[in-house]
């Protein structure tokens, strides 16, 4: 649906440009955003192969376990239905990790780990548990230290300072992260 509704917007676009004799600013247009687009790219495969490695050797370090165990208590506290020993507990918390770092593309790996870890334990497998939902509304609201992306953005377009984005990211996605997880505990408490 989305593409109809993206080749309809450009489409108008083009022929609004033609009947007013813009044609040559769409032409321009299109030229520099695609030379854009593609500096753009190469600077985000930087940023992401740089962190993707540095959590690979986080990973092999054991850095990640060491976070992920102490993380542990406070998962359980979150998690509260998931069985002690469930292995949903380490792709949870490598999950947040990778977010926390502003990777989210080294997350999904683990998200989708976690999510199939929880289903196993699902009775009822086409309703979602209250911890799966809570997980995605950790997932979205992405807690984040380092928002590498839009670092790299802003240092692409040319900011004075792109990592003061930082305490405001941090601030905003605690905040986000507090609220979502506290609604959804709210109505998981009232739907009993």
């Amino acid at each position: 649906m989305l593409n109809y509704i993206w080749g309809g917007m450009i489409l108008i676009g083009i022929l609004v440009s033609a009947f007013t004799g813009n044609m040559e600013a769409v032409t321009n247009t299109t030229i520099q955003s695609s030379r854009d687009a593609i500096t753009l790219c190469i600077t985000i495969l930087g940023v992401i192969s740089m962190w993707s490695g540095m959590m690979n050797i986080a990973e092999k370090s054991g850095l990640i376990d060491t976070l992920s165990n102490k993380m542990l208590p406070l998962l359980k506290i979150i998690f509260n239905e998931l069985d002690e020993d469930s292995k949903a507990f380490k792709y949870i918390a490598t999950n947040i990790i990778a977010n926390m770092f502003g990777l989210g593309y080294a997350a999904t790996p683990a998200g989708i780990k976690a999510m199939v870890e929880m289903q196993k334990d699902n009775k009822h497998k086409e309703v979602a548990t209250n911890s799966m939902c809570i997980f995605m509304i950790i997932n979205m609201s992405s807690l984040q230290i380092v928002s590498m992306n839009i670092i790299a953005y802003r240092a692409q377009y040319g900011s004075i300072n792109p990592s003061e984005i930082i305490g405001p990211g941090l601030i905003t996605t605690v905040v986000s992260t507090i609220v979502g997880v506290g609604c959804a505990k709210f109505f998981a408490y009232r739907s009993r």
